[in-house]
């Protein structure tokens, strides 16, 4: 069994347990053992052999027993026991955003509901509401958190499926009968949302690559197997299609299939002005039109666009978004890369509501090769998230700074509660003893527009407020960003000297992409940080720079492409010019 499958069985042990209403104790066992193995530092098979699961924080000795069973079975006979107590599609009812165990137990007990379908029917026909501790306000918010479902079925967060979609790229490409094979569609492109993924492979024996792939133990069922495209569907539950093509097809494929659709037309029409036609496979001489140009000689995707008379176009602007003129122009931005980036900030630990200890999250920056990372855990009105008050968060800070060294620069941050009127959880006093704060939203969602934009505008105009964290509070298919006025939000930060977060968690990914040309465009400074809650997290930042790049961001954009000396200076601007 993979680590993700298991994940998600001791997941859905705790969440059966709960419906129970068996001991917390029993249920947060389970959980926490869940959130030990996301943030596993080994692979989980060299502690099953070497019988060592035990020693990883928040196992016990019997749950190890258990998963070590499970990883070398395949089988958890207690989960199967459990599961065979309740209906089984009653766990979907988890999906549904306000919905958690205590309600989904009275809804079974008291109404035999166990499925969405019968969920929706009997919010719209009053048993939900009246039921006690319900009423009609939870029970319309239960139809919209469906309707919100409905609309979403079948989109993925990219940051879900990049794990499977990159092992399975890597075993296409170890494939001695491939040669050559890329990943293509809005994946490629870095859309924070994907519907399917797309692979495009070169091969001589195409038989031989679409059997290995129909028969890839991350395939779940065939769809379609055909002698050039092949679909499927993956354990994860997305769709998955392959296109086999020869080696001078290669690059038109990857380049038609990455899309976008808009993107493509242009590039297109640019063909057409030449008297070519572009289509998935190659240029030809188009019907009816005059041949201005002959028709060009291309080995790899760059030369499509050469021939175009265009800057080749990185895969995450092709949005038909100002790409095609800035290509003609010769002004595409060099974007920024992942190695570029030399520190972090907005981590969590065990202080707040983080996974992983202080120590352990600066040992996990220092296999990253960071210089510095930045230590933000919550302030005390975020109780729910066990928030600092300020004596704990003066200790550590004072743990912090004995921590730091030469191979690892740490700084004393709080991710401090922006309150419902715009003022700040702590003291400027408290604020100003910090390196950094970070100034998030996480109460009062449902304030208007007007409301919610006077707020953070307050909270950034504080001159100790260094950067705003997740600017929207959108989480990804789950909850829609609140209501707040981006453009006037960030007037405010380019007048305060505020830098804005791009918050790379891949449910996140706050602030949208599409709204980055503008700040840009403004001065603002961005921070990728991944909101880590475990040294695991660090690696979201991967998912940051995707939509960095997809928001025409530089090196220069980004302060945590500085050097030490220099993001210091970076952080530090705001209150110094105050």
């Amino acid at each position: 069994m993979s680590k993700d499958e298991i994940i998600q069985v001791l997941g859905d042990i705790a969440r059966l347990l709960e419906l129970k209403g068996e001991n917390p104790f029993k249920v947060r066992a389970y959980t926490n053992a869940a959130r030990a193995l996301e943030s596993l530092a080994e692979p989980l098979e060299s502690l099953v052999a070497e019988d060592r699961l035990d020693s990883v924080d928040g196992i016990g000795r019997a749950l190890a027993d258990k998963i070590s069973s499970f990883v070398r079975d395949g089988k958890l006979e207690f989960h199967d026991q459990l599961a065979g107590e309740f209906p089984p599609d009653i766990l979907s009812l988890f999906e549904i955003q306000g919905l958690g165990a205590k309600k989904i137990k009275a809804l079974w007990e008291e109404l035999r509901i166990h499925s969405i379908t019968k969920l929706e029917r009997a919010c719209r026909s009053g048993e939900v509401a009246g039921l006690p501790g319900f009423g009609e306000k939870t029970a319309a918010n239960i139809l919209k958190a469906i309707e919100h479902n409905k609309k979403h079925a079948g989109e993925f967060r990219t940051g879900d499926v990049a794990e499977l979609a990159e092992s399975l790229l890597s075993d296409l490409r170890d494939h001695p009968d491939v040669d050559c094979v890329r990943i293509a569609g809005s994946y490629r492109r870095q859309k924070e949302i994907v519907r399917d993924l797309d692979f495009i492979v070169s091969t001589r024996h195409p038989d031989a690559v679409t059997e290995f792939f129909a028969t890839h133990p991350l395939v779940e069922s065939v769809l379609v197997r055909g002698a050039t495209k092949t679909s499927v569907i993956l354990i994860s539950g997305i769709q998955c299609d392959l296109r086999v093509v020869t080696g001078p097809e290669f690059p038109f494929a990857l380049a038609y299939f990455t899309g976008s659709k808009d993107h493509n037309v242009r590039i297109r029409s640019r063909a057409l002005a030449r008297g070519w036609s572009l289509n998935e496979y190659r240029f030809s001489e188009a019907d009816g039109r005059e041949l201005r140009e002959p028709l060009p000689e291309i080995r790899e995707e760059d030369d499509i666009y050469r021939a175009l008379g265009l800057e080749p176009v990185p895969p995450e602007l092709r949005e038909d978004r100002g790409e095609i003129e800035a290509a003609e122009a010769r002004r595409l931005p060099k974007l920024v890369e992942w190695q570029n980036l030399r520190g972090t900030f907005h981590n969590h630990t065990t202080a707040s509501d983080g996974r992983t200890t202080l120590e352990d999250m600066a040992a996990a920056a220092r296999e990253l090769g960071l210089e510095y990372l930045g230590i933000a855990d919550h302030s005390q009105a975020a109780f729910q998230a066990r928030g600092l008050d300020a004596a704990a968060l003066a200790a550590q800070v004072a743990r912090i700074r004995a921590l730091s060294d030469d191979s690892l620069h740490l700084f004393a941050g709080t991710e401090c509660d922006i309150l419902k009127d715009g003022s700040l959880d702590f003291s400027d006093d408290v604020l100003s003893s910090l390196d950094y704060v970070v100034a998030s939203v996480h109460s009062s969602f449902t304030l208007s527009e007007a409301d919610m934009t006077a707020r953070i505008i307050r909270a950034i105009s504080n001159p100790y407020v260094t950067m705003l964290g997740h600017p929207t509070g959108r989480l990804l298919l789950t909850r829609e960003p609140y209501r707040v006025d981006i453009p006037a939000v960030i007037e405010a930060a380019a007048a305060t000297g505020t830098i804005i977060e791009l918050n790379a968690n891949p449910r996140r990914l706050d602030l949208d992409w599409r709204w980055w040309p503008l700040a840009k465009e403004k001065g603002v400074k961005c921070s990728i940080n991944p909101d880590a809650h475990s040294a695991a997290g660090l690696q979201d930042l991967i998912f940051g720079v995707g939509a960095a790049r997809k928001g025409w961001l530089t090196r220069s954009d980004v302060i945590n492409t500085l050097p030490l000396r220099a993001v210091t200076a970076a952080i530090a601007a705001k209150r110094s010019n105050a």
